[in-house]
């Protein structure tokens, strides 16, 4: 069965520096003619960062739309011109100083399909060198570790709550279970 719906027109409701808000007229599989509206995103990464001791890098970062700090692990938005591990490579750097030398890729993740073309990759990076950060002017957060187990108990437990943290560390922990 068919169910690709066809674009019959298009436009932008609202453009960010880097979203952009979209209201398309479809054709339906059964022929019918409807709207979708979603939000264009250029991708993202998120890293798991394993350090010598065993133990993963996370942050605390205040999210300004839902108003409150969430621990997550470090990720990004993927820059023009540039590979998703390469996005990788500088957001670990960039947020916590740390470089990998190891780098496996995970999978990825649609977050938001009902309403966004998001797509965030997911890397698990070891082989940990400590250095300086290179925040952005206006990125404030905590690095700090947590245990596998202890942070999978945070999720059970409502303390991260994150979408793309919690796929990655699921994730993480069955490829360490396949490979231990």
């Amino acid at each position: 069965m068919d169910l690709t719906e066809h674009c019959i027109s298009s436009e932008d409701l609202a453009r960010g520096d880097f979203l952009c808000v979209k209201r398309d007229q479809v054709r339906l599989p059964n022929g019918h003619v409807s709207q979708r509206e979603y939000v264009t995103h250029p991708g993202a990464v998120v890293i798991v960062a394993i350090l010598s001791n065993g133990n993963i890098v996370f942050e605390r970062q205040f999210r300004y739309p839902l108003h409150q700090v969430f621990i997550e692990l470090p990720a990004g938005k993927i820059d023009v011109n540039e590979t998703s591990l390469q996005t990788g490579q500088r957001e670990l750097m960039e947020e916590t100083g740390y470089v990998a030398h190891d780098w496996i890729r995970l999978g990825e993740q649609h977050p938001c399909i009902g309403y966004s073309n998001e797509v965030i990759h997911i890397y698990l990076a070891q082989g940990l060198v400590a250095g300086a950060y290179k925040r952005d002017e206006d990125e404030a957060l905590e690095v700090f570790e947590l245990s596998l187990d202890e942070a999978l108990q945070f999720v059970q437990q409502g303390k991260i709550t994150d979408s793309k943290t919690i796929v990655a560390l699921f994730l993480t922990e069955k490829y360490l279970e396949q490979h231990a």
